[in-house]
């Protein structure tokens, strides 16, 4: 029996969530040349061990570019899914819905801002929690919070090394790659995503 489904946000829920692509294009920076300036600072960012401000201070060091703004918080613009929150909706008249994401503190205000979260029963944010995804502590907090048995709990992201943590600890879990075929994977699960 399901009693708690998890939803990933950014990428799920919500699109054009990230920011890397337009960062890279703004700084003249390749993908790669960025994380690795942005890498390990980006952990104790959504984790919430470091301020958005910390982290541009950080990385105008690493990368030898003074940042006069967060371009993290510059370029975002997420847009809630409708059929994904109707996906949410009606899954509420089964069992518990939460998200569980991992985010920033500018990005988590602004959702909030614009009503992003009011589909969920709950939010469960990393830099609140400090832990993110995959780290299994991550799974156990909201397990531990919500009462609920890993086997009794469905998870979904677009990432598949968080989808591969999750089932490691028996949740049964699946890689988003777009609503239709979330339809069919919670649809075997013996529950109508409509």
């Amino acid at each position: 029996m399901v009693r708690l489904y998890i939803f990933d946000m950014g990428g799920v829920v919500s699109q054009n969530t990230n920011v890397a692509p337009d960062i890279a294009r703004y700084l003249d920076f390749n993908g790669a040349r960025m994380a690795e300036f942005a890498r390990d600072d980006f952990i104790a960012l959504t984790t919430g061990a470091i301020s958005a401000g910390e982290f541009t201070r950080r990385f105008s060091a690493k990368s030898g570019r003074t940042l006069e703004e967060d371009l993290l918080t510059r370029f975002f613009d997420p847009e809630l899914d409708p059929e994904m929150a109707a996906i949410v909706e009606g899954l509420k008249e089964q069992a518990r819905v939460v998200a569980g994401t991992n985010t920033i503190t500018p990005h988590y205000e602004l959702h909030q801002q614009k009503g992003d979260y009011d589909v969920f029963d709950a939010v469960y944010a990393s830099h609140l929690m400090g832990l993110a995804k995959p780290d299994p502590a991550f799974y156990s907090y909201i397990l531990d919070r919500e009462r609920c048995l890993p086997e009794q709990a469905v998870f979904i992201d677009d990432i598949q090394a968080n989808v591969q943590a999750a089932g490691k600890l028996g949740i049964r879990s699946f890689l988003f790659t777009g609503a239709e075929q979330l339809k069919k994977d919670l649809n075997k699960l013996g529950r109508s995503a409509t």
